[in-house]
């Protein structure tokens, strides 16, 4: 099998607030190989922004990773 582009593993990321932390992505798990296109679809508020910008190393700075991981092999 190919080596993946991109894997995303148990991904977690939260926000803190005065209530708790608010977790915006709960286990998100996919791979993505070379030549592919990936389609993530949810009802709004479920976490594809948070997703996207964890992948992309942009996440506002009070947005925490509390688990899982995300390795781009170039």
């Amino acid at each position: 099998m190919a080596t993946a582009l991109l894997e995303v593993e148990d991904l977690h990321v939260g926000f803190p607030s005065k209530e708790g932390t608010v977790r915006a992505v709960n286990g998100a798990s996919f791979t993505l190989h070379r030549n592919e296109v990936l389609g993530i679809i949810g009802e709004s508020g479920c976490g594809k922004s948070v997703t996207a910008l964890t992948v992309l190393g942009i996440l506002p700075p009070v947005a925490r990773v509390t688990g899982g991981r995300v390795r781009y092999h170039a």
